[in-house]
């Protein structure tokens, strides 16, 4: 039951990751561009390139506000990943636990060390 629940909410999180695909390229694009009209900001010393470089980080800084609904996918492939990582823990564990062998090795080596 445990893996139904895992394989669930992976799917949610896989199709909420595929539909934000886009704002997430957008969120990227935008935020790399942002980072460079700042920088270029700060190195100017003129007034009047810095009144066009503030306007410029202006506009690109609202096209990254209108990409917010990537934070959604990136919160869906950080779920992924914990699935992910969830399923793949489970699987080692119900192979140790079901391992008469393992337990007896474990249970021999405890009672040579006393």
């Amino acid at each position: 039951m445990k893996k139904f629940g895992l394989l669930v909410a992976g799917g949610i999180a896989a199709m909420v990751l595929i539909s934000n695909l886009g704002p997430i390229i957008g969120l990227g694009v935008s935020l790399l561009v942002l980072y460079f009209v700042l920088k270029q900001f700060l190195k100017t010393e003129s007034t009047a390139a810095k009144i066009g470089w503030g306007i410029a980080g202006f506009i690109v800084l609202m096209a990254t506000a209108s990409n917010v609904p990537a934070i959604l996918g990136i919160a869906a492939a950080y779920v992924l990943y914990l699935v992910y990582k969830k399923w793949n823990d489970s699987e080692k564990v119900s192979v140790e636990d079901n391992d008469p062998f393992a337990n007896f090795e474990k249970q021999w080596s405890e009672l040579k060390n006393y």
